[in-house]
């Protein structure tokens, strides 16, 4: 997984294996969410955009969300660094629906993910 901004406020984020994607995404949070590895400092409930790219497609997914949480560098257990961002409901679940086809028959797994 791959994190990089070009501008403040914009995530660019690329996911190109089911098994990193089962590790981000958050399906128990409201319109779903992933977790971005980052260093950057970002403050609970701010806004960001972030545009997701999902396996082999060419085309990004524009996403709208806010931080709902943050793993600091050095927390316990060896978590990885970064933040979890709730997916706004703007995009009617897009998104969501996109990930979760992707992931058809892995959300049930109890192997851990980046969040749980």
């Amino acid at each position: 997984m791959a994190e990089n901004s070009s501008r403040q406020g914009i995530l660019s984020l690329s996911i190109k294996d089911k098994n990193a994607l089962y590790a981000a995404y958050m399906p128990f949070v409201t319109n779903g969410g992933l977790f971005i590895p980052t260093k950057r400092d970002y403050d609970m409930g701010e806004e960001v955009f972030m545009l997701l790219n999902l396996m082999e497609e060419t085309e990004r997914l524009p996403i709208a969300g806010k931080i709902i949480w943050k793993t600091p560098v050095g927390a316990e257990g060896y978590r990885a660094t970064g933040i979890g961002v709730q997916f706004s409901d703007q995009d009617g679940g897009t998104a969501r629906n996109k990930i979760e086809t992707y992931l058809a028959g892995s959300l049930e797994s109890d192997r851990s993910t980046h969040t749980m």
